[in-house]
C-alpha cells in the first residue's frame, strides 16, 4: 500500500504525534509508522537504527551533516590550474 489518508485527526493524537517526531528527530509520517507499528504489536518488525555507540560518540544533526557534506564538496573539488 503506498499511502492512506486520516480525516479528523483528535487534537490530542496530533500533539502526541507531532511530539514524537520532534524528540526523535523523524517526520511525522515516520512517527505515525511507529505508532501504527507499536499499536499493532508489530515493533519488532520496524527496522532500527543502531544506537548502540551514541553515548560514546554522539550522532549529529541533519543540520550538522549537511553542513560536514558541504565542507566536504568544497574540499574534494578539483583545481584545473594544479592538474595541467
Amino acid at each position: 500500500m503506498k499511502a492512506i489518508t486520516l480525516r479528523n485527526v483528535p487534537p490530542e493524537i496530533a500533539r502526541v504525534v507531532r511530539k514524537r517526531a520532534t524528540e526523535k528527530g523523524q517526520s511525522l509520517n515516520k512517527a505515525v509508522l511507529e505508532l501504527v507499528a507499536e499499536g499493532a504489536g508489530l515493533r519488532s518488525k520496524v527496522k532500527k537504527k543502531n544506537t548502540d555507540f551514541d553515548e560514546f560518540f554522539g550522532r549529529w544533526s541533519k543540520k550538522e551533516a549537511d553542513a560536514f557534506d558541504k565542507h566536504l564538496r568544497e574540499i574534494r573539488k578539483i583545481d584545473p590550474e594544479v592538474w595541467e
